[in-house]
């Protein structure tokens, strides 16, 4: 058994000398996640938009599901969508599975919700602030939607960058539904899932020295923007 001080070298050493191994996964759990975040964004923030600025009969249980949805096993995503692009499945002629489209799809499924609900938080309280102005301009709920997304855009950048976060660390419904396929769909979490179990422990390591770094970059420019918004007084 290795020493965890020549663990760590080995580790390092992967890192520095930018293996290509190493590259090729994350890479594509970049790749992956961005695009998920991506697609999570165009959808959700929009819809967080209109819960936050309307109000209709069963606002409330939308806002129940939506809270719900944030707190989704990611096995039950991966399974769904594994059901939903099998050959079984009503989307198997497609041919997605264990692809990295099913991945980003995934991933997806698994962002959107939260995405929605931060961004819901955030045009609310910024539309009490503009909501007379708007009736008083006769504003269309497109155009309205627009302008508040526009003057949050400090504040929902953090909540796109805590979509990826939650993207860059997913596991399992990637697992179930990209099969951890060398050169094709292995990314970070699933290949330090797999080398641990095969002994390869520096490469594992390596793997999870840049995902702690990843998520250590994010928080801080999270922080910063935070910090910014509260200082200068953006939304």
């Amino acid at each position: 058994m290795q020493e965890f001080g020549e663990i760590f070298g080995l580790a390092i050493g992967l890192i520095v000398s930018a293996d290509k191994n190493l590259l090729e996964i994350i890479f594509l759990s970049l790749r992956v996640s961005l695009s998920a975040v991506l697609i999570s964004c165009l959808i959700g923030m929009p819809l967080g938009a209109m819960l936050g600025m309307t109000r209709f009969r069963g606002h409330g249980a939308v806002l129940i599901l939506l809270n719900a949805l944030m707190g989704l096993p990611p096995v039950v995503v991966g399974l769904v969508v594994y059901m939903l692009l099998s050959n079984a499945g009503p989307m198997g002629w497609l041919q997605l599975l264990y692809t990295p489209t099913a991945m980003i799809i995934a991933q997806t499924i698994l962002i959107t919700p939260i995405v929605a609900a931060l961004t819901r938080q955030v045009i609310e309280s910024l539309h009490s602030e503009y909501a007379d102005q708007f009736r008083s301009m006769c504003v269309s709920a497109r155009t309205a939607v627009a302008t508040l997304l526009w003057d949050a855009r400090v504040s929902l950048l953090t909540v796109a960058l805590a979509g990826f976060g939650r993207a860059i660390a997913e596991v399992g419904a990637v697992m179930i539904v990209g099969g951890n396929i060398i050169h094709l769909t292995r990314v970070m979490t699933t290949a330090i899932a797999l080398e641990t179990s095969k002994g390869n422990l520096d490469l594992a390591l390596a793997l999870g020295i840049v995902l702690f770094l990843l998520a250590l970059g994010i928080n801080a420019v999270v922080m910063s923007l935070r910090s910014d918004t509260t200082r200068y007084g953006y939304a």
